[in-house]
């Protein structure tokens, strides 16, 4: 199943969402270089400052709390996602291990 992260088109923004069952807290930042991410299962720290691409899992270790992927998608092309895109032309999708 593919579940898509509801966002906002904003150069920053936090949000607490259910993802695979699991309490996920996801803050992103648009900076000079590239959005960036962090996530938090849980208490957890996932990931602190990772770079987001279009189509890159941004999850890369196997051995995560959070099964499955979680990649940005540009459903105009094949750009690495920006802020202003958020929500409508760059997506936000978790995909589980079911799928």
């Amino acid at each position: 199943m593919i579940y898509t992260v509801p966002l906002q088109p904003t150069a920053a923004q936090s949000m607490t969402c259910p993802i695979a069952g699991l309490q996920c807290h996801i803050w992103l930042r648009q900076l000079s270089t590239g959005l960036y991410m962090d996530l938090t299962v849980g208490t957890e720290a996932l990931l602190r400052g990772v770079v987001c691409q279009n189509g890159t899992n941004i999850i890369r270790n196997p051995a995560s709390l959070l099964p499955g992927r979680l990649y940005f998608t540009d459903t105009q092309g094949t750009d690495d996602p920006t802020f202003s895109g958020l929500g409508s032309r760059f997506l936000l999708h978790y995909e589980d291990d079911t799928s």
